[in-house]
């Protein structure tokens, strides 16, 4: 009985943490808004769709490299960092090529919010717009592979090189050589009714490296030594920074919880 409790314990805080976001369509599933400074300069909030640069960037890239944090409202972004070749201006600065056209600049200086040709509007959105999103996200992701709950298998997508994320750029990254690690960690699951989980760092390396995950999210490299739970993961700490909000829904548990109980 203690199972079956814990797993209708598991199931409500799935639902409910899904009902905050995680549970969203597939082309709302990982939007951020960054409103803070926007709301200070009197304009729209900043929507950013992580699967517009997720077919493009490896997330080691823009979190490392580029130095945008893991948390909500701790960059500090604003018009003036962009304009000076930061966060989203590290890119996004009128020079740099994009299949051989230049981004447009981000916060371009002179730029106004109600002059329709100015690339304001482009990140300054303001609300709605679920509709053009989902034209756009259909037409951007065409092609590639879907998990049971109809997101983006990105995971597929890369092993299967229909995507092929950028891992450094000039100007940006330090020129070093690709991660080799080929550990996969068994995790036993702390419930006899679920299987337990295979983690791969060569999967993981591809996309974060080493940086994103050590020592920030798992403080120990050494096995055994980080416990967490479900309710941890749920409420957004070590596997929930990522799964859950942006990686894929928790809700999927045997793209996890696929090893055999022994």
């Amino acid at each position: 009985m203690r199972g079956l409790a814990g797993r209708a314990l598991l199931l409500a805080l799935a639902a409910g943490s899904l009902a905050m976001g995680p549970g969203a369509p597939p082309p709302e599933y990982g939007r951020v808004v960054l409103g803070r400074s926007a709301r200070k300069a009197g304009v729209p909030a900043v929507g950013f769709d992580h699967w517009r640069h997720r077919a493009l960037f490896t997330c080691r890239l823009c979190h490392v490299d580029v130095g945008f944090a893991m948390a909500a409202g701790e960059t500090g972004v604003t018009a003036s960092t962009n304009r000076s070749g930061f966060h989203c201006g590290a890119c996004h600065d009128g020079k740099r090529l994009h299949q051989e056209k230049p981004l447009f600049a981000a916060c371009a200086e002179g730029g106004r919010i109600d002059d329709p040709a100015a690339a304001c509007r482009r990140c300054h959105a303001g609300p709605g717009g679920a509709a053009r999103r989902a034209e756009e996200f259909a037409r951007i992701t065409a092609g590639l592979p879907r998990d049971r709950l109809g997101h983006v298998d990105w995971e597929r997508a890369e092993a299967e090189r229909r995507v092929r994320p950028v891992d450094q750029l000039p100007g940006l990254s330090i020129p070093r050589r690709p991660l080799e690690m080929k550990k996969e960690v068994a995790i036993a699951s702390g419930a006899a009714w679920m299987d337990g989980i295979l983690f791969s760092h060569p999967k993981h390396s591809v996309w974060n490296g080493c940086e994103v995950c050590h020592p920030d999210i798992f403080p120990s490299t050494h096995s055994g030594q980080a416990r967490y739970s479900m309710l941890q993961i749920s409420s957004g700490e070590y596997c929930g920074v990522c799964h859950g909000r942006v990686a894929f829904p928790l809700g999927d548990c045997e793209r996890c919880h696929k090893r055999p109980v022994r």
